[in-house]
């Protein structure tokens, strides 16, 4: 079993014309309760994102008594200060959104939000227009998968995939309790146990897995 994107994403998103007002943005902000919306133009083609932290930028630079303030250092700063004045959603955004397709699996979203520090992605079509969006909520939902499922799919697909020997099949026993896979046995080669693990890790739903496997010592070079 693998989750897709399209499996957890929200389709009834809440987005925002490029045209609208940066005070239109912070009304929706608190009317939906939501810290960013995607950025759409008139196909709704995803063009960037407004966020909480773009209108705080936009008003921590006009702070000084609406003076442009100084010239800073540093690329971040020098981009922040494209917000000074601001008026649309089209200047006030971040634009080259982190978007992702309906097609991909939940845990390429999840390393996504991850390193690009976001809370959520706008889910987009072949022609990036906007078809969903998928929260850190909805990527964390795929920890919810029952225990029984996680072990099931472990026994029918990781072991046989990685045994070298029909005997490998019956030397691992694995147990699985909230999402933690224990490994037990003796596996008849090494190297059909040291690929059971990894492989374990990657299976969805798992939260640790557990080496107990004893390994058959190596052969000894004379």
């Amino acid at each position: 079993m693998s989750t897709t994107v399209k499996d957890v994403m929200t389709t009834r998103v809440v987005s925002v014309n490029k045209n609208i007002s940066v005070k239109e943005i912070a009304a929706s902000l608190r009317r939906y309760r939501v810290s960013a919306f995607p950025v759409i133009d008139d196909d709704r083609t995803v063009i960037g994102v407004v966020s909480e932290a773009d209108l705080l930028t936009k008003q921590a630079l006009e702070a000084s008594d609406g003076k442009e303030p100084r010239p800073v250092s540093g690329l971040r700063h020098r981009k922040d200060r494209s917000k000074f004045g601001a008026i649309t959603a089209a200047e006030l955004m971040t634009s080259c959104a982190v978007t992702i397709s309906p097609d991909e699996p939940v845990t390429h979203a999840a390393r996504l939000m991850y390193t690009c520090e976001v809370k959520q992605l706008p889910v987009v079509d072949a022609g990036n227009h906007l078809v969903g969006i998928v929260s850190r909520a909805d990527v964390l939902s795929a920890y919810d998968r029952p225990d029984a499922e996680i072990r099931r799919e472990i026994q029918e697909k990781v072991i046989p995939e990685k045994a070298v020997t029909d005997a490998d099949r019956f030397a691992v026993t694995v147990t699985v309790d909230d999402g933690i896979v224990t490994l037990e046995g003796h596996p008849e080669a090494s190297r059909s146990g040291h690929e059971i693990v990894p492989a374990a890790w990657h299976v969805e739903g798992v939260v640790a897995v557990r080496d107990r496997l004893v390994y058959p010592a190596a052969p000894v070079r004379t």
